[in-house]
Formats: structure tokens, sequence, C-alpha cells
């Protein structure tokens, strides 16, 4: 049956064997004494005690308790909104104290931090989801930009390479302290922000959602290196929705719902069952992780006929190569491939040009040829595209919900070119309910709300233009479980009302899941294509490497490959 996905059960922290936690809560490694009926009796590194938090009138945290030890991976996991990244700002001193009620009790004593400088001080790190680093400076500029080596007050530049090359070893890198961030892809750029906590003699190391961005191999190289630091009595904090990951690497897992603690894991007792996970978070049993719906494909509705593009800095270099590509009404079509193959870039010219130059090729939709020469041109024709950066390029997170509704429909609210806010205030409360956008009103700023809430509030945006076409590049990235379902509930919505739905997807359990044909994308060019039920990953990626070789490239390596995740 389409839509259905084996959930199982995974051992948390690799493995639950005797011998590996006699090491791990051994007095050298600092997690505690075992006593002599082999129980083990630990004091607890941090205790967060019946914290609370609200925001105009929003609960966002209710008397949560929480607490890690040394040398513990202690996972943190919750729908979007749920109070993950709450509690952690709590903790940090992003939220100070005095603004917020509880407790936080670090190495014994109660900590009342002011700002983010208290709390680095006692060497408790936080590394957001949005990595905090300059591109245009080097890895040693970034990893002590703020507490440079110096000598009579003039920074020890032989000092600040020495330490760099050595917290780049600790952290798995080769690169050298000259190497610029913007030379760096997103996973070397998260492990040197782990250098840089590792600079600051980090005790407590707080990770949001780490590998959201990151590709198969960088995720497991991330996660070996939190693995070393339990051995070395760091304290970490992982929060995350791969739970796949989670199950992996964490000794005990934390859910909060609504701003409770709801459920409390200790993964060294017991294998753990992913669906208890989900239904702590969710507070329903999701039977099926994606939803059924009935098939009506109907006439196409959007082709593509050899679609060339080339690079808009390097023009001599072609990234799109005579792409034929189609989408028929009510038909979801999936775009699968790794990194760099092709699939935004290609996605982004048909929308208007907005990326690439000396762009040819024809259009056709609904059986008609068009030409899309702007984004606007794109709109008007009946073309959606939901982008996956929609922190950058999605919102405007400065304004409100009701703002970056309306904000690519304007003419519907705006009649005589004044922007009527009666209209515009019905229209963003109307999406607000059909989407169940979580918020405390439409005039909440964009930037407030969770990711989940921010991808309901790009896709309301897109909505509202009635397109015939919907393009989305990665739906789902960052996002719950719960989250993910309503955006696959929307999506067939879409598809039974007769549009075409385009998911570019680097997950490929995602797009087995809901797609009714898959196209596979490699080096710019369409090397596969598989019906929804003819398709397995395995055949996915025999595609991608049949074509990596047919081009003499060989197989590419695991750490090189990036993309897919299985």
């Amino acid at each position: 049956m389409r839509g259905s996905l084996h959930t199982g059960s995974y051992p948390c922290g690799d493995s639950p064997s005797p011998d590996r936690y006699a090491i791990d809560l051994s007095p050298q490694a600092g997690r505690g004494e075992v006593s002599d009926q082999g129980t083990t009796t630990m004091t607890a590194m941090l205790e967060m005690r019946n914290v609370s938090k609200s925001f105009a009138g929003v609960q966002a945290l209710r008397d949560v308790n929480f607490s890690v030890h040394a040398g513990q991976i202690h996972a943190l996991v919750g729908e979007n909104g749920a109070g993950k990244s709450t509690l952690m700002k709590v903790l940090s001193g992003v939220y100070p104290h005095g603004s917020y009620e509880g407790t936080i009790i670090f190495e014994g004593e109660e900590r009342r931090f002011r700002d983010i400088n208290d709390s680095e001080a006692l060497g408790i790190i936080i590394i957001h989801q949005e990595l905090a680093l300059i591109p245009l400076m080097s890895i040693a500029e970034n990893i002590f930009l703020s507490h440079p080596p110096s000598k009579f007050g003039v920074i020890d530049r032989d000092e600040v390479y020495r330490r760099t090359r050595e917290l780049l070893a600790q952290v798995g890198l080769r690169e050298s302290p000259d190497t610029l961030i913007t030379d760096l892809g997103v996973g070397k750029q998260q492990l040197v922000e782990i250098a840089k906590a590792l600079s600051k003699r980090v005790r407590m190391l707080i990770l949001d959602e780490p590998t959201a961005s990151l590709n198969e191999a960088d995720s497991a190289a991330l996660l070996e290196r939190l693995m070393a630091f339990r051995e070395q009595g760091i304290g970490s904090i992982l929060i995350s929705h791969k739970l796949n990951e989670v199950a992996k690497v964490a000794d005990h897992i934390t859910v909060l719902r609504d701003g409770r603690t709801v459920d409390s894991i200790d993964c060294r007792a017991e294998p753990i069952q992913e669906d208890r996970i989900i239904r702590s978070m969710v507070n329903r049993d999701l039977a099926h992780r994606f939803p059924e719906r009935s098939v009506k494909i109907g006439e196409p509705v959007l082709a593509i006929e050899n679609w060339s593009v080339y690079h808009p800095i390097h023009p001599e270099r072609q990234v799109i190569k005579n792409v034929n590509f189609g989408v028929k009404r009510g038909e979801v079509v999936g775009i699968a491939g790794l990194m760099g193959a092709g699939r935004t870039e290609f996605a982004m010219s048909l929308f208007g040009r907005s990326w690439g130059t000396n762009i040819s090729g024809s259009i056709r939709l609904e059986g008609r040829e068009i030409v899309l020469p702007s984004v606007a041109a794109a709109i008007d024709a009946g073309l959606a595209y939901v982008t996956e950066d929609r922190k950058q390029l999605g919102l405007i997170l400065a304004d409100d919900v009701r703002k970056n509704i309306t904000l690519a429909s304007l003419d519907q609210v705006a009649p005589g070119r004044v922007i009527d806010d009666i209209a515009e205030l019905k229209v963003a409360s109307d999406y607000r309910n059909r989407m169940r956008i979580r918020c405390s009103d439409v005039y909440q700023e964009t930037g407030q709300l969770s990711g989940g809430n921010q991808q309901k509030v790009v896709l309301s945006k897109w909505l509202m233009t009635d397109p015939k076409v919907l393009i989305l590049d990665e739906p789902t990235r960052g996002i719950d479980v719960g989250a993910k379902y309503e955006i696959y509930c929307i999506i067939n919505e879409l598809a039974e009302a007769g549009r075409g739905v385009v998911v570019i997807s680097s997950e490929m359990p995602e797009l087995l899941g809901i797609c009714d044909r898959i196209c596979v994308m490699n080096d710019g060019a369409f090397v596969g294509e598989f019906s929804g039920t003819e398709a397995t990953q395995e055949k996915i990626m025999r595609a991608i490497m049949r074509n990596q070789r047919s081009n003499g490239n060989g197989v590419p390596e695991a750490a090189e490959m990036g993309g897919l995740q299985p």
C-alpha cells in the first residue's frame, strides 16, 4: 500500500551492551560511581527545575524539568513549537534570568545568567541551526574572533594558528587555519562551529538541529564526534527531528509537547520503539508516516523541452543540460538526486529565470507555450516555487504572518493599489486556520514562529496565488514528523484538486512515500525515471551511480556525495 512506512525498533546509543556502559559510567569518565549492586548513582551536571516561559500571552514552557549528566548525550525531541529551542535559550542565557520562571542548577550551584556570555564562561555552549560563522573570514579568525590569545595586548597569531590546528584535529578536519569559511561545505562548517565551542572550554554542548542541512556522510561524521566527546566527559544536548540519529547516539531522550515534558526514556534500559517517540510527540498514533490518497492523474499540465541553463557567474559552464520534464494534473512528481545534481537550479530557472543565464528551451502550460521572463510572469502564469531556504528567500522574518501570507498576491487585497487592511486580515486569518499555523495572531512576527509553522506560512503565501503547478524544494527540511504529516496532507489535497505538484527532496523515504513518479537527476540531466510503485532506494542510487561511471567520473566518495538521505 503506497504511503506506508515500517517504523522499527532501534537500540538507543548504538548498543546497550553492559561493557559499553561499564566504560561510559566509570568514575574516570566523569559519569558516576557503580555501587556493589551494579546500579549507577550519578549527580547531574545540569538540572533545570520547573522552568516556564511565555511570549505575548502564549505559554511556550510549562514547568519543564530537565537534567543532563557529564559524559551523557541527552536528546531533546518534539514537534516544532514544542519548546525545545526556547528551553535551550533559557539555559544558554539568550533569555536572561528574570524573563522566565524556574531554577537552573549547573555543577551544583544555582545559576542566574544575564546573557550568553555568562553561560559561555561556565562552558555551556550552544550551536544554533543557523551557523554563526563569517564566510569571508578564515577558520582561525572565526574560532577566536571573540577571545583571541594575545601578548601585551596584541593578538598572538602563532598561538592562534597552533591552537586552531589542535582544535581542527579534535573535530577531524584537515583544513588549513587560513581556509576561508566560504570555501567549506556545510558539514565542515558545522565542525568548525564545534571547534569554536571547544576553544571556549566547553563542558555542556547544545546542538540545535546540527544535521538538518547535512548529507548522510557529514551527518555520520558529526555524530561520531559527538560520541567521542562523550568519552571526554562533555555533556551534550541534541535537538533533532531525525529519530534514527537520536536512537543511534542518545543515552537519554526527553520528549516535549506543547511546552511540557511528556516522556523521558532511559536508552540504556531498553530498545526504543520509534512509534513510541512519535506518539509522545504528536499525541496520536501515526499508523502510516505518509497519508493515503486516491490517485487520479489527468492530462499534462506542465511540459519542459530541451531546457538548458548556464551558470550565472561562470557562463561557460552548462548546469542544466537539455532537460525534458513534465507533470500531469493530479500528479505528484519527485526529483531525486545528490547534492549539486542541479535540482534547485532547474526549479529556479523555470520560475521566472530566477537563477542562471543563457537559458533556452520551451515551457508549455496546459498545452500552450509560454515565456516566463520574470518571477511576476511565472506567478501570473500559474507557477509557484517554495524555496528550500525559507528564512533567506521565502519569508521576511521581521514582518508579521499577515504580510508574509499576502506578499505574492497583493493585488487581491489592494483594490486601487492601496492595501485593504480588513481584507488582508481576513485572508491571512483564513489561511492561518486552514493551515493550522500556530501563532498568537496573524500580527505575530514570523521570525518568532517555529520552523514548521514558518513553512506553513510560506505554503500559504503560494497557495494564495492559486497555482496550477507548485514546485516544492525540500518542503519538510528541519521540521518534525507531525508537521511533515500535515504538509504531506496539503500536497495530497493539491493533487486531488487537479494541481500538478513537483517535490524536490533529499530524503528518499519521503519521495517514495508521497510521489506517483520519481525522476532521478545527476550532473544537470535526468538519468532515470520510476513509477511510485516500482521505485526503490536501490534503483534510484543505481541510476545515479551508473551515470557517474558513464561520465568517467568514477563512483564518488561517500563523504563527497551529499544529497539523498536513506
